[in-house]
């Protein structure tokens, strides 16, 4: 078993990206969030001193707690969302679905142009031209590969990232200082991504028949690393991190902690604010760095319910292990996908290789039909991959309310969460685009553990007061 100290979010950013680390329209998003371990969207102004009471619906009489259905709790909750702020956030997570079609085909058409035009095999030929050694060839190779994928990406990042999120209210950011973090998230990518294509293309020259298991050895020691090292080394360059001193949020969150033998002395806050509008929150680190994150959005938009919620979420993330489990669900999954792309990489080069100037799976050249059939393999692939992910959130979700036992805390995130992500999908929706419980699901556990809970904890209370 892998140490619990992996960050479940670094390893699961990481893994979308990494496998494809040159599919740079989704670039921002990875670096910038990597190890956050829940993302929550709130709308603008939002008042943490004045959260909405509960609707009679979901009040538990001590009376009659028998009465309470969970299910007409859980629509009651969702009919407190006006129609329009529904049909807005509806609005924006089915576009999410058209934006994964348009990704996919831009990386195919790429990938296609630079075998077509053979500009791939002339950036291995020029790399060739220049040196003599392997490593230095495949970094002359990659940097300008990477950097050219960027450009042909950036139009579709800079809609998706940028002005679609100015549009439905969660960006912060003017373009100037986006820019610049988007170079800085680059240089880091570049860097990153050369690194491992340079091991890659080493295990391919040395296992040429074997290389899809050697690779998906390297791609999983290397996503390990990654998600270790990315919260301590690599958010830092977008985010200033500094202790909390609040002590009525701080003690809480410790209290949880300590509770379930998470070894933090500090919480740290994160002044997200200058980019997002969403609150989001981690528990991350490593070989006596584990610390626990949350951002100023959180801070200023919510209650310490909710507070307490969201952070036994994230706890609940590291108590089960959630980052070395995912490790082993991906690290199936890139077996599968390089089992998959070593027999239709053969195929392809056998009928197109002259054409396209690519020599075998050891050649770089061939980067761009890897990138293909990975591509193609992960696309199909996505409702499976975000079924793995979200029955781990499923889990965190239930860790979650038993250890912070905030219902209604609970439920008001989910709504809070309901302004980029679909309150209410259909079974289908959910099995192939949903990462995440909905808002539905999460609010229904909610109150199914309400019903189940609080009338004995008031029974409880009621009888202790008598009794004094």
């Amino acid at each position: 078993m892998l140490p619990r100290r992996v960050s479940y979010r670094a390893f699961l950013l990481c893994n979308r990206s990494l496998l494809l680390p040159f599919m740079f329209n989704r670039l921002n998003l990875i670096l910038l969030l990597v190890g956050v371990c829940l993302t929550i969207a709130l709308s603008n102004g939002a008042d943490a001193q004045q959260a909405p009471t509960p609707p009679p619906a979901v009040r538990i009489s001590a009376e009659n707690p028998g009465a309470f259905d969970p299910a007409t709790a859980t629509q009651a909750w969702l009919d407190t969302v006006p129609s329009d702020q529904r049909a807005k956030s509806d609005a924006y997570f089915e576009g999410g679905y058209w934006l994964i079609i348009w990704n996919f085909l831009l990386v195919v058409a790429i990938s296609i142009f630079l075998l077509a035009s053979r500009t791939s095999a002339a950036l291995r030929d020029f790399a060739e031209r220049r040196s003599r050694f392997k490593a230095i060839q495949l970094s002359l190779y990659a940097i300008p590969y990477l950097l050219l994928v960027y450009l042909l990406t950036f139009p579709l990042n800079f809609y998706e990232n940028f002005y679609r999120e100015h549009q439905y209210g969660f960006a912060t950011q003017s373009f100037v200082p986006w820019f610049r973090e988007q170079l800085i998230a680059l240089g880091v990518a570049v860097i990153i991504g050369t690194i491992l294509l340079i091991v890659l293309y080493a295990v391919f020259r040395r296992a040429p028949r074997t290389w899809w298991i050697w690779g998906t050895i390297v791609t999983v020691i290397f996503l390990f690393t990654v998600a270790f090292i990315a919260p301590i080394y690599i958010e830092p360059l977008f985010n200033t991190y500094k202790p909390l001193s609040n002590p009525e949020i701080r003690d809480p969150i410790l209290a949880m902690a300590r509770a379930n033998e998470i070894p933090v002395k500090q919480i740290f806050e994160v002044d997200a604010s200058r980019q997002t509008t969403r609150v989001s929150a981690n528990v991350a680190g490593f070989l006596g760095t584990t610390r626990i994150a949350l951002n100023d959005n959180l801070l200023k938009q919510c209650t310490l319910p909710e507070i307490r919620e969201v952070m036994a979420h994230e706890m609940g993330h590291y108590v089960l292990n959630h980052g070395a489990k995912l490790l082993t669900y991906f690290g199936i999954f890139v077996f599968i996908g390089f089992a998959f792309s070593r027999i239709l990489f053969e195929v392809a080069v056998k009928r197109w290789g002259n054409k396209w100037s690519v020599r075998g799976i050891a050649d770089p050249a061939g980067l761009p039909l890897l990138v293909l059939i990975l591509s193609i393999f992960i696309f199909i692939l996505t409702p499976f991959l975000n079924t793995v992910v979200r029955v781990t959130e499923r889990e965190a979700d239930a860790f979650g309310i038993n250890t912070a036992r905030e219902p209604d805390g609970m439920a008001k995130v989910a709504l809070k969460l309901g302004a980029y992500r679909k309150l209410n999908p259909t079974p289908l929706e959910e099995f192939i685009f949903f990462d995440h419980p909905s808002g539905r699901a999460r609010i229904r556990m909610a109150m199914d553990w309400k019903a189940a809970h609080l009338p004995a904890g008031e029974a409880t209370m009621e009888n202790a007061a008598a009794a004094h």
